[in-house]
């Protein structure tokens, strides 16, 4: 995993404001890797996965760049993001993600009690587009898709637990679908059960991949923001 010296030293370009798709609201783009096939972003929350090249571009100063989003994140989740530049390195980064290949990791704050610390959460999901809901049900149900992600638990907080989790599939929802299934409903997903006010916490902490040109493996690791509700878990920035 990428050290602190190497992340301070990765070339970070200055950051500009610029006017988001949100009326009335500035949003900061930020980047912590970038060369001529790949951008590593840092997304916003809030801001929607298909809204963030045109941010990027705007904070690059380059209108015309093409820039792919490799994955997704929901649209209340922040953090890493990776972009490519050009079509062959998403289909080639595209096909490492597809393939197992692709390691993203989240950082997750969730009503307990969690029991055990630590496993592995396997569920079939099935999308409910009218309601823009994911949910877990039997095995065989028409239209579900498996799922799959790794768990351990960092720090308790009262009730409150920090997870850190890795996922083996990329269904819509599948953090907060999987966790509110066994009564773990992520801080601030009212959506899914969540009691708190605050933001959603969940946040995309760690990317770790093959570069498409060079074949180096990079791995990225970025805490999320010192505000509520991680300033909760001093643990985080011990990382």
């Amino acid at each position: 995993m990428m050290d602190a010296q190497s992340f301070q030293n990765c070339p970070v370009p200055s950051a500009r404001s610029v006017r988001g798709p949100l009326p009335a609201f500035f949003i900061v783009m930020e980047f912590v890797y970038q060369d001529e096939k790949l951008l590593v972003c840092v997304k916003p929350a809030g801001v929607a996965t298909g809204d963030v090249p045109a941010l990027a571009r705007q904070a690059l100063g380059a209108p015309e760049a093409a820039l792919y989003p490799v994955h997704r994140l929901d649209q209340p989740v922040g953090g890493l993001l990776l972009l490519a530049r050009t079509r062959r390195a998403a289909g080639d980064l595209g096909r490492d993600l597809a393939a197992g290949r692709f390691v993203k990791s989240y950082l997750a704050a969730v009503h307990g009690p969690v029991s055990p610390e630590a496993g592995t959460l396997r569920d079939w999901l099935l999308r409910d587009r009218g309601r823009r809901m994911t949910r877990a049900v039997p095995e065989g149900t028409a239209g579900a898709q498996a799922a799959a992600l790794d768990y351990a638990l960092l720090q308790r907080s009262g009730d409150r637990c920090l997870l850190h989790v890795t996922l083996h599939s990329g269904r819509t929802h599948q953090i907060r679908a999987q966790f509110s299934a066994r009564g773990w409903p992520l801080l601030g997903d009212r959506k899914y059960g969540g009691r708190d006010l605050c933001p959603l916490a969940l946040w995309s902490c760690r990317l770790a991949f093959t570069h498409p040109k060079t074949g180096a493996r990079l791995d990225f690791f970025l805490p999320p923001p010192k505000e509520a509700p991680w300033t909760e878990f001093d643990e985080i920035w011990k990382l």
